[in-house]
């Protein structure tokens, strides 16, 4: 009497399954491949487009921008009476109103830099180091001029001493040598307070340089975009007003300048504050619902 083959469960399953994986298999190999696809929606069969390299995008020779045909734009008033419900129970002299100005232009170009004395001033604390002669009449003009530091040998040793108390630093044309001797530039220069002919901080007469400082305020082109402080909380619509007739104004010029190698234009003109979002400016005073602008002032 034959014995019955016993066979294990788990080798029948693995069995069961091997079988059922070759009929698979058999049946696939019958199919049509290009019936068959990825993930991603490509057939089997389409290769060579799954294998060649994808394109790369150009990069965009201009910066951005966007359509204001359907922006909301808001008149100067309105613009100041939005950004100071944003600011309200700050001190008047603490946040600042800043302008900021899109420009249509190509990356990688020439840009736009510049110093400007505003009608009102914003920043009256900048403090000026002149570096000239103690004793001269170069130092007593720009004492009055209202520099904060004056002299040679005693700006160069503060200055190696690591005590740098001020913000812009220019000097007279007959301080230079002394200066570049002094070996200031590794010190200066990373910070950007070295004096240099081509910035216009090596002067003739250091008087009218530090009248143009004081109260004064730079701009440059970042990312086609102009930036500048135009104002303090505490200024009323008109002097803010006046400060930016005084900044485009500039602006223009600047771009006029540059139009034989570049072409500029302006695209938008935002103006916000220290805590406010933007509101693109319409070009427009007041509008039919604005307030009084006396109710614009903060005392």
């Amino acid at each position: 009497m034959n014995t019955p083959l016993l066979v294990p469960r788990a080798s029948l399953q693995r069995l069961r399954t091997s079988v059922q994986l070759n009929a698979h298999l058999l049946a696939l190999r019958s199919a049509d491949l290009t019936s068959v696809r990825y993930a991603s929606g490509k057939s089997i069969g389409d290769r060579r487009e799954r294998d060649q390299p994808k394109k790369k995008r150009k990069a965009r020779t201009v910066f951005k921008q966007y359509d204001l045909k359907n922006a909301e734009q808001f008149s100067l008033c309105d613009a100041m009476r939005y950004i100071q419900a944003f600011e309200v129970g700050r001190p008047p002299n603490s946040p600042k109103y800043d302008l900021a100005v899109r420009l249509r232009t190509i990356k990688n170009g020439p840009t736009v830099r510049n110093r400007l004395r505003l009608p009102h001033a914003v920043n009256t604390s900048l403090r000026i180091c002149v570096i000239c002669p103690p004793d001269s009449k170069h130092a007593e003009a720009a004492k009055k001029a209202g520099a904060s530091v004056v002299g040679e040998e005693t700006v160069f040793d503060a200055v190696k001493e690591g005590r740098i108390e001020f913000d812009r630093c220019i000097c007279h044309q007959e301080s230079a040598g002394k200066m570049n001797k002094a070996g200031l530039g590794r010190i200066l220069g990373p910070r950007g307070l070295m004096p240099s002919a081509k910035f216009g901080t090596i002067v003739k007469d250091v008087g009218e340089s530090v009248k143009g400082l004081v109260g004064g305020s730079e701009y440059r082109e970042r990312n086609g975009v102009l930036r500048m402080a135009i104002g303090q909380l505490g200024f009323t619509p008109e002097e803010v007003q006046s400060n930016i007739k005084a900044f485009m104004s500039e602006v223009k010029k600047d771009i006029a300048l540059l139009s034989d190698r570049i072409n500029k234009e302006i695209h938008e003109v935002v103006l916000s504050s220290t805590n406010a979002p933007g509101f693109t400016l319409n070009g427009e005073f007041r509008s039919p619902d604005s307030p009084p602008t006396r109710d614009l002032s903060v005392p």
